[in-house]
């Protein structure tokens, strides 16, 4: 199993730019950001394979936001910018997937979190 930790959350505003990481343990097959608002259900953001040959946005923030991996150090990046007060909240990283990536029951392990708040 991989284990994943995020870091690089934040308050920022409207318009602004925040990187987080998620770090692997080991090698994954693929990670992915998944993130959950107050209330609302645990949302897809965006996934890579760590080949790089396949990677998958959300609409919500296609265009806004960047995957990227450094394959040395087993991390993964979200590069999110033009932040909007819709972006706020928790962000996880996920690993270990078997079967649709944007469905959060597909993937076996979880990070803790990092909260992300977009003041407007």
């Amino acid at each position: 199993q991989v284990q994943v930790v995020e870091s690089g959350g934040g308050l920022v505003q409207a318009g602004t730019t925040l990187r987080l990481s998620c770090r692997a343990s080991a090698r994954p097959y693929a990670l992915a950001w998944f993130r959950q608002a107050p209330g609302k259900e645990r949302e897809f953001v965006a996934g890579t394979s760590w080949t790089g040959a396949t990677i998958a946005y959300a609409d919500s923030v296609k265009g806004r936001f960047t995957v990227s991996r450094d394959t040395a150090s087993y991390t993964m990046y979200l590069q999110m910018n033009s932040l909007k007060p819709e972006d706020t909240a928790i962000y996880y990283c996920a690993s270990g997937v078997s079967g649709s990536w944007r469905n959060m029951t597909s993937w076996g392990y979880w990070g803790q979190g990092t909260q992300v708040t977009v003041s407007s």
